[in-house]
């Protein structure tokens, strides 16, 4: 079983960057496929991004393609999001989460979830 923690969120101008880190403890990140998820206010949690168990593949939702980047340290036991070009909508609570097996867009699916950190992008 491995636990997620959150960090790096906070508050950016429109047009800034961010960079947040996903902490695993347990076990390794690369026993996992991982993704991220961002909730806003009144909204459901939507997929932005995934990391596949080998590290090899990555995909992103149209909203974040070109401009976020998933990315993982097995050495530091870590995945990261780095966002660029953020944009006032892009304001929400940024999950990790984690599974065991085939990565997928769905927060269903996950079994792992970290506790969530805010990010604000100010216009």
């Amino acid at each position: 079983q491995v636990q997620l923690v959150e960090s790096g969120g906070g508050l950016v101008q429109a047009g800034g960057s961010l960079r947040l880190s996903c902490a695993a403890s347990g076990r390794t990140v690369s026993s996992y496929a991982m993704c991220w998820f961002r909730q806003a206010p009144g909204k459901e949690r939507e997929f932005e991004t995934l990391l596949t168990q080998s590290g090899g593949n990555t995909y992103y939702s149209d909203s974040v393609k070109g401009r976020f980047t998933i990315s993982r340290d097995v050495a530091k036991n870590a995945v990261y999001l780095q966002m660029n070009s953020l944009k006032p909508e892009d304001t929400a609570v940024y999950y990790c989460a984690g599974r065991a097996g085939i990565a997928s867009t769905l927060a269903p699916v996950y079994d792992y979830w970290g506790q969530g950190t805010q990010v604000t992008v100010s216009s």
